[in-house]
């Protein structure tokens, strides 16, 4: 799961995926923006024919919350 999500953030934030981590801060540490981290859970939400409720949005700090909420649903 974990590859899968640092993937698609290191596309669309066009950053080496090396530097994404378990731990890595999506916002702090990647530099990504409100807007960044709702069309990263779009893109997970079509990938995964889901739909993230937007009370998780502000939940998701970590790239590993994201990776966790998703293990969460299988």
């Amino acid at each position: 799961m974990f590859e899968k999500i640092r993937a698609m953030l290191a596309k669309q934030l066009r950053i080496p995926e090396e530097r994404i981590t378990p731990d890595s801060q999506i916002k702090k540490d990647l530099g990504a923006d409100s807007l960044d981290i709702l069309q990263l859970l779009l893109t997970v939400e079509d990938e995964y024919g889901i739909t993230i409720p937007e009370e998780k949005l502000a939940t998701f700090e970590k790239v590993s919350d994201v990776c966790s909420y998703l293990e969460s649903l299988k």
